[in-house]
């Protein structure tokens, strides 16, 4: 599974993490925040979320709002050991 990290410029493409990295870097910290991209299917995060959870970690997704269109959101993502 590869997901999409939010971009930090409003043209360029984001970048893309697998979930491998993911875990890895669950793995070295207790607490792990991620921000992915608006072009991320819902689905796909949900069934990240059914990964982790199923690890026995807990998974907080919302979704973020830093301007005034509708379009300009990111998902916020807390994974907690």
């Amino acid at each position: 599974m590869e997901l999409k990290i939010a971009r930090t410029e409003e043209k360029e493409k984001p970048k893309k993490i697998d979930l491998k990295k993911i875990e890895e870097t669950i793995s070295k910290e207790e607490l792990a925040i991620f921000y992915f991209d608006r072009d991320n299917s819902h689905k796909d995060l949900l069934a990240l979320q059914d990964h982790i959870e199923s690890s026995g970690k807990s998974f907080y997704m919302r979704e973020v709002k830093y301007g005034l269109l509708e379009n300009e959101y990111m998902y916020e993502v807390h994974i907690i050991k």
